[in-house]
């Protein structure tokens, strides 16, 4: 926060890292940019990520109150001057809530992209998009439960028979890259396999830049039915980040969670996520306007007169990293060490 500029390379301290809203969004400008550039995919994964996570936390669910740094870390007791508890209801300097009232109405504008006879599905966002491919108007519906389910169906409605190449994005969390970098990996291995029907039989495609490609001549009625793998992954960090060493994320589909004190016995930083955890999914449509939360029993540690430490195993609960601090004020943690290295993180 001091002079908001950048630190040394890899310094991304969890509790008083500056991050920025207005940085985010600036962020998804630059690499949507980039893909009109090079028509990667890499690009569309950051900015995906991006627009689900750092910068939708930016905004509180009642529309009306705003992060600007986005902390990654609340812990009782300690407080810095570039920390965030709660969000604002406006700031002396008001440039993020004015900038995400500018992105929000943009986003459509980032779902779709076409070059010649190729017609790029970027982000799977419910609803309607009409474009001319070949001199000829094509329309696309699309019909999801995304971010929580990875069924997503495409109706493709061209006006008349229409040759050209459906180019969709598989996001890299389906390809087993956390991030298109190696500041971020998965823990493992997953073999779980994106799959693509086209009018309901399997569909035989190529991969180029991180897009399937369907080439056909598409008629009206046609469907496409694709189906990204939703599994629960553990995100490790790269060694040279030091701040997160012997720490673990979590992640589903483009989502990254954290737990919140509501959810886990009043306090987040005493809970240890070892590697082989396994959590699952539940869907709770009353919590936070509707969110998949991850469920499982963790190990929460104790520490006694100083230096006598204990675990204890206890329910956990991860929600959806954006949707933190709609509920009151206290911890929240979103790296948690996988082994107790000291005590230094547990209140005495």
């Amino acid at each position: 926060g001091n002079g908001e500029r950048y630190g040394e390379n890899y310094e991304l301290p969890n509790a008083t890292a500056y991050n920025e809203t207005c940085a985010a969004i600036a962020n998804v400008y630059w690499n949507h940019r980039m893909f009109l550039l090079h028509g990667d995919s890499k690009y569309i994964d950051i900015l995906e990520k991006i627009l689900y996570n750092g910068l939708l936390s930016g905004i509180g669910l009642d529309g009306k109150s705003f992060f600007y740094t986005n902390a990654m870390q609340i812990t009782n007791g300690f407080k810095h001057p570039d920390i965030e508890f709660t969000r604002s209801g406006w700031f002396e300097c008001s440039c993020c809530p004015t900038n995400l009232v500018r992105l929000i109405p943009s986003i459509p504008g980032y779902v779709y992209a076409k070059k010649g006879s190729d017609l790029f599905v970027n982000l799977f966002v419910s609803g309607k998009a009409s474009f001319s491919l070949n001199d000829q108007q094509v329309q696309i519906i699309q019909k999801n439960n995304y971010p929580w389910e990875g069924k997503l169906l495409f109706e493709i409605d061209p006006a008349q028979p229409n040759r050209f190449t459906l180019r969709i994005r598989i996001p890299g969390w389906a390809q087993n890259k956390a991030m298109p970098s190696s500041l971020y990996r998965f823990t493992d291995q997953s073999f779980a396999q994106t799959t693509i029907r086209v009018n309901g039989e399997p569909s035989v495609y190529t991969v180029e830049n991180g897009y399937a490609l369907i080439s056909r001549t598409w008629k009206k009625g046609d469907q496409l039915e694709m189906d990204l793998p939703m599994e629960i992954r553990k995100v490790k960090a790269d060694d040279n980040l030091a701040e997160d060493i012997g720490k673990l994320a979590l992640q589903r589909g483009p989502l990254m969670y954290c737990s919140e004190w509501t959810d886990n016995a009043g306090l987040t930083h005493n809970l240890l996520l070892p590697e082989e955890t396994k959590l699952r999914p539940v869907y709770v449509p009353e919590l936070l306007n509707g969110v998949t939360v991850l469920k499982g029993e963790l190990p929460a540690v104790k520490v006694e007169n100083n230096q006598q430490i204990s675990t204890k195993k206890q329910e956990f609960t991860a929600i959806p990293y954006y949707s933190w601090a709609n509920r009151g004020q206290g911890e929240m943690q979103l790296w948690f060490p996988s082994v107790i290295r000291d005590i230094s993180f547990i209140t005495k």
